[in-house]
């Protein structure tokens, strides 16, 4: 027993226990040459059962907080993974405890990134969050007082977006698409249409009748109001049986984050083909702006989820199909690349805990009665 209890010790002397914890307590920053100098801090501090949590802040970019999903020590190796936008730092803590050095990740591109301990003394300024931007009130019913519609500049991408003055900026956007998020449907349900609903695009930048940011529902009527007077755009409803998909709670329930941060605010959705990352979204706003556009098919709520608003990063392999245009996906990657994500039913139910099952239902569509080319700016 005694020579075992000498030989224990000699390993622990040679190589250490590998469980010494360290104190990581604090801001750590660092600049992140990024093609411009970028300056980092991330403070970590003890989250739920005394693991290490952190708030990262990129404070020449507004210097909001972006929560770190996750924090690893492994020794003196230390991991930080930033699900919110899609990056990872990787380094290694140097023996007197003051300094990280490693690689931050974000896409395809590393770069390296040191961090160094923080005193009070060489601390930066973390910048006050900006203020809320003031809001449309939630009684009003306003209109695009001004709207300029043009077709779209060769070379433009897709995108669609209200700015902090509320005004709604759109790029190389369909009449089609500019039907679907006005009236939350998926393309299926828009019939009869001309062929230049979806082969023509435009630009367009469109500006309130009064002071602030609407909410994402006055908006759509907003927008409704604009097809109604600058396409003519005249249509009745039907009900008919479509292919659908079901969208249902998987067996073990949602695997969502609750906001907690802006739950008043209008959501977010930033990401690339087969990667995306939600903020503040309700399960039906997930369905208009990310699923029509994933699957194809229109997806009809059957989570019982209702109001709630979440957080989450849903990352899948698109097929083939998804790379029609308009859609979110621009083709699956080689099929031989084994880091590749799962499609997107199994990424729904591994990821989020949701199911998508493919059924018919009845579903209301749209039907065309008379639409026309915008009217000039």
């Amino acid at each position: 027993m005694k020579k075992l209890l000498l030989c224990v010790v000699a390993l622990a002397a040679m190589f250490g226990t590998g469980a010494r914890a360290q104190d990581l307590s604090g801001n750590w920053q660092g600049t992140l040459k990024a093609g411009k100098d970028l300056r980092v801090i991330v403070n970590f501090y003890k989250g739920d059962k005394d693991a290490w949590s952190a708030k990262m802040y990129s404070i020449d970019q507004g210097g909001q907080a972006i929560p770190v999903t996750s924090v690893t020590e492994h020794g003196s190796s230390i991991k930080i993974s930033v699900d919110m936008i899609g990056g990872t730092f990787e380094g290694k803590l140097s023996e007197d405890g003051k300094t990280m050095t490693g690689t931050w990740t974000q896409g395809t591109q590393p770069l390296p990134l040191t961090l160094v301990r923080a005193t009070q003394e060489t601390a930066w300024e973390i910048p006050a969050p900006p203020p809320p931007p003031k809001r449309i009130p939630a009684d009003a019913n306003p209109t695009f007082e001004v709207a300029t519609i043009k077709p779209t500049q060769e070379g433009t991408h897709f995108s669609i977006h209200p700015t902090g003055s509320g005004e709604l900026v759109a790029t190389d956007a369909s009449l089609a698409y500019l039907i679907k998020f006005a009236y939350e449907v998926n393309p299926r349900q828009i019939t009869k249409g001309p062929v230049w609903l979806d082969t023509d695009k435009y630009d367009l930048t469109a500006k309130p009748d009064m002071e602030g940011q609407p909410s994402l529902k006055q908006m759509r009527v907003m927008v409704q109001k604009l097809l109604a007077d600058r396409f003519q755009l005249t249509f009745h409803r039907e009900k008919i049986e479509l292919p659908v998909y079901a969208l249902t709670v998987a067996r073990g329930g949602p695997k969502l984050t609750v906001n907690d941060t802006n739950p008043d605010g209008n959501p977010g959705y930033g990401g690339g083909p087969g990667g995306m990352r939600v903020v503040n979204s309700t399960i039906a706003e997930f369905i208009s702006f990310v699923l029509n556009d994933s699957i194809g098919l229109p997806v009809v709520d059957q989570t019982g989820l209702g109001s709630a608003r979440y957080n989450f990063i849903l990352k899948w392999t698109p097929d083939a199909s998804q790379s029609q245009p308009g859609r979110m996906a621009a083709g699956a990657p080689p099929a031989d690349n084994a880091d590749a994500p799962p499609d997107i039913f199994t990424a729904m139910q591994q990821q989020l805990g949701l199911k998508l099952e493919s059924t018919k239902a009845l579903v209301d569509v749209m039907v065309i009665d008379h639409v026309e080319k915008p009217s000039p700016n």
